[in-house]
């Protein structure tokens, strides 16, 4: 019997400079998606990613279209490699979200990207608005995360995976929590470099102005399940695709829920689209046994394809 499939889409900080460059080279598919966005958003976003430099890559107007764009590459090349797999359910973490439901067809390409680019705008002009920071709790679980939160005025953003949780908020908040972390029996605490608050109250000024964006856009239900981030299940219905993805901007990303539900619909075989491979490890330390891989350029897209083939067969 066939293995269910789950594609796994890359989030905010993920970005290499050059990705898709080479999937771009040598399949017309991919070369076509990133002169496409280039066109769609009037800007050389191809020229940023490809050549870089980093620092202006990794502003997130930048890095999240960029990243919605490699994901979708890497998934056209993986199909005309493999053909027109079957999907069982797709994830994507905080702006894979958006690329999880364009591959899923609940926009096209066009909107999504719009969409991405207007998400990005927004949540710069809140971290230029704000002092914020994040910090990455390893070896805390939910209870003792959400308990420092609350001591220190600040907000659990991830979910990530047992024993990895992310809290974010204002910078002198944030450092309080560093510094309380080892009382609350979380073993080590890290500032991440990150430019804002994600997934924190201090979002708030974005996550007003995208549902006026979300609004705007043409949307279809998804031809495969898509996990929420805020719910860590699947959403159907319009309006509960519209709000969840506001919700996602200020509120907690679920993603260990998030592969627990896709477990739970029996996927055995994940692809993870984008650079990084930091979703695929997540998922092992979820559940050691699954089955996850990594697509990012054409010597894994070629890998998995003949892995495909041979699951199918």
């Amino acid at each position: 019997m066939a293995k269910k499939i789950g594609l796994l889409f890359a989030g905010q900080g993920a970005q290499t400079v050059g990705m898709g460059k080479d999937l771009a080279d040598e399949f017309p598919v991919a070369a076509e998606l990133f002169a496409s966005a280039d066109a769609i958003l009037a800007r050389k976003l191809t020229d940023l990613t490809w050549n870089g430099p980093i620092e202006e890559l990794t502003k997130t107007s930048n890095c999240q279209p960029a990243l919605f764009v490699d994901g979708l590459a890497c998934l056209a090349v993986l199909r005309e490699l493999a053909g027109n797999f079957p999907i069982e359910a797709a994830a994507g973490l905080s702006l894979g979200e958006m690329t999880a439901h364009a591959a899923a067809g609940t926009f096209d390409f066009e909107n999504g990207l719009k969409l991405v680019q207007r998400r990005g705008e927004l949540m710069d002009e809140a971290c230029a608005a704000t002092n914020g920071a994040m910090a990455a709790m390893i070896g805390a679980d939910e209870n003792s995360a959400r308990a420092l939160a609350a001591d220190a005025d600040v907000d659990v953003a991830n979910i990530n995976s047992p024993g990895q949780i992310v809290l974010s908020g204002e910078q002198a908040k944030i450092e309080v929590a560093v510094a309380l972390a080892k009382e609350h029996g979380i073993r080590r605490a890290t500032m991440l470099n990150v430019a804002g608050a994600y997934h924190s109250r201090l979002m708030e000024s974005a996550y007003e102005k995208l549902s006026e964006a979300l609004l705007e856009i043409e949307m279809q239900p998804p031809s495969f399940a898509v996990f929420s981030n805020v719910t860590g299940e699947t959403v159907s219905t319009l309006p509960e695709i519209r709000r969840t993805l506001q919700d996602q901007v200020t509120g907690t990303v679920r993603w260990l829920d998030c592969m627990e539900g896709m477990l739970g619909r029996g996927c055995e075989f994940f692809i993870e689209l984008g650079p990084g491979g930091v979703l695929a490890g997540l998922l092992k330390h979820t559940n050691k046994d699954v089955e996850a891989v990594s697509v990012a350029d054409v010597a894994s897209a070629r890998s998995c394809a003949e892995r495909l083939r041979g699951l199918q067969s």
